[in-house]
């Protein structure tokens, strides 16, 4: 199945750095948002394990709202693969009770380990048409921003 879209980029920091940005709850709070938002404090899970909960909150309040994004783990390969389902609402409730939706996409995360480096691809898979796919590629090419800002810091 091809993807919706993917992100790919190397960091200059070793794999167990970019694996600990991307399942440690606490780190995830910092940076999981495009670069011009923030995420909402106490909002993010992460338990990455194959059955684990993840959940984070972007206030985009300046839209008049925020926006919820949750999934549970399906494959975990420490250091090397994450993937997890991705339902998104607007609704704090939805959010709260973390229910899987009928319209959840799938998200892979590989990092390829290069030394001190690490190349970590971000790709989505579900249904979507073409424009709002390169909306949502932009958002996370805005979210690797953050991330290269967070890890820099």
């Amino acid at each position: 199945m091809q993807p919706l879209y993917f992100v790919e980029r190397q960091f200059p920091y070793p794999v167990q750095r970019l694996w600990r940005a991307w399942t440690d709850a606490q780190e995830l709070e910092n940076w999981y948002c495009p670069i011009y938002l923030n995420v909402i404090p106490g909002s993010v899970t992460s338990a990455a394990k194959v059955g684990g909960i993840w959940a984070v909150g972007v206030d985009v309040s300046a839209n008049g709202f925020n926006a919820y994004f949750w999934g549970t783990y399906q494959e975990v390969i420490e250091n090397h693969k994450l993937v997890h389902d991705l339902n998104y609402s607007q609704d704090e409730l939805e959010f709260a009770l973390r229910e899987p939706g009928p319209y959840a996409h799938r998200i892979e995360i590989d990092f390829t380990g290069l030394g001190e480096s690490c190349k970590v691809r971000f790709s989505q898979f579900g249904e979507m048409d073409q424009e709002q796919a390169e909306a949502s590629k932009e958002g996370m090419e805005s979210y690797f921003d953050n991330l290269e800002t967070f890890l820099s810091s």
